[in-house]
């Protein structure tokens, strides 16, 4: 029994309209209404689940089929149930899992309730195939992954970790075509790895006075809005891993602007021209410095005395905290006896390996669809749930395959953007490479 993309769009429209949406408070997400639907869609099938439950409605479904061979390699689709929220201007409702003109909209098309979708539709055609794979099948639809994972993931780690005792994983940020438009579709990019978090917290202090007489105070509001331009314009220094130099060579570019974009010396200057795709490349090639938080002053009429700016800090494999500091201490510069930098909790970027027999793989998947095409690996700017497992010696990989109209740009727009959406061709093909790589290799 082969996987049905149909079943795929139902079922992500369902999802959708559950609305799981994750403010990062306990009491959001409530992902058990997406485990509800997932039960009622696996109800018949013959296999073993469990349902997990840190916190309530905060629940997770994992599933696995036995494998046949004990010493065979086993695999995990691993798809989020949660979502984060919407703002005003949305085309069309985002909860509301419409289908316009071969298109589904809604929150968490993209991220990731297509794919969730899609792997729930393959594991459950073959759990009723009639054929035993060789190794573990497990299937995890779970919580909280866009708050880091703490009662999704982490938690089954920390708590349950023979849940998700595999050896390889699939799950989101992968499957954008590159090339030429119009010309066969040469890579097909491949998620490996991701940047780790380093938040730190700067304190600005200055004097608090009235605020009717502003003229020659000592605000802390005008060295944090100094510090913020600085943050603004500063690119930092480069720095070329072996998954952008992959990258840049299977994208449609001018071979000049290549040359430039792999050079560390240069490659501040060709940001500029990549359109759409600046600020990805930037964060492809740097540390970067996001300040998402910015406080100043308790009360209208008085002139702040102190001011924080929380930042957003992501780093690069091989990168450290002392690069933290290097960066951040160059940011302060003159300003470093008005400024404290606070916070120390710096992550590892987690790659896993592209030469591995799962990976070869999913490459004929893809081929099967893309003949000309290779898998580009990449690392991602954000982070995922696979960051919990790869520590654990788990290979994880960010799969799915698109339609030959996208492009990295428009799609990292859509992740917690407006306007939220995924044609019904990617879900078929998604499903298609999924069910192909899976009976491939397991079966």
């Amino acid at each position: 029994m082969s996987a049905d993309h149909e079943e795929t769009v139902a079922l992500l429209q369902s999802l959708i309209r559950n609305a799981c949406v994750n403010d990062g408070t306990p009491e959001s997400g409530q992902e058990i209404r997406s485990v509800r639907t997932l039960e009622a869609f696996f109800a018949g099938v013959d296999i073993d689940y469990r349902v997990v439950e840190p916190a309530p409605g905060r629940a997770s479904l994992i599933a696995r089929i036995v494998g046949s061979d004990p010493g065979a390699a086993s695999v995990a689709l691993m798809g989020h149930l949660d979502v984060v929220g919407v703002e005003d201007g949305w085309a069309h409702d985002p909860f509301g899992g419409e289908i316009v003109d071969g298109v589904v909209w809604g929150r968490g098309a993209v991220d990731m309730l297509g794919l969730t979708a899609a792997m729930a539709v393959v594991f459950r055609a073959i759990a009723l195939g009639g054929v035993r794979p060789r190794g573990d099948l497990v299937f995890a639809a779970v919580a909280d992954e866009e708050a880091g994972g703490g009662l999704g993931v982490g938690w089954i780690v920390a708590n349950e970790p023979a849940l998700l005792d595999v050896d390889y994983v699939i799950t989101e940020n992968g499957g954008i075509p590159l090339g030429v438009p119009g010309e066969p579709t040469r890579a097909v990019t491949v998620t490996v790895g991701e940047k780790a978090r380093a938040p730190r917290r700067l304190t600005v202090r200055g004097r608090p006075g009235h605020g009717s007489v502003p003229w020659g105070s000592d605000s802390a509001a005008a060295p944090a809005a100094e510090l913020l331009a600085r943050i603004f314009a500063t690119a930092g220094e480069a720095q070329i891993t072996e998954h952008w130099r992959g990258f840049v060579a299977a994208a449609d570019l001018d071979e000049s602007l290549k040359r430039r974009l792999v050079d560390p010396a240069r490659v501040n200057d060709a940001l500029g021209e990549l359109g759409r795709l600046t600020g990805y490349a930037h964060a492809m090639t740097h540390l970067t410095v996001s300040p998402n938080v910015v406080r100043a002053g308790t009360k209208v009429n008085v002139i702040p005395g102190v001011a924080t700016i929380d930042l957003d800090v992501r780093i690069l494999p091989g990168q450290t905290a002392a690069d933290v500091d290097r960066h951040l201490a160059g940011l302060v510069g003159d300003l470093a006896d008005r400024v404290s930098i606070e916070g120390d909790e710096t992550g590892v970027p987690t790659v896993s390996p592209a030469g591995t027999p799962f990976y070869a793989a999913l490459e004929r998947a893809v081929q099967k669809h893309y003949p000309a095409a290779e898998l580009v690996p990449l690392i991602m700017p954000g982070g995922t749930d696979a960051a919990h497992l790869r520590p654990l010696g788990i290979n994880a990989y960010g799969f799915g395959l698109f339609s030959a109209g996208w492009d990295i740009a428009t799609f990292r727009t859509l992740f917690h953007g407006n306007d939220e959406r995924i044609d019904i061709e990617s879900l078929r093909l998604t499903t298609a490479a999924l069910d192909d790589a899976l009976r491939d290799f397991l079966l």
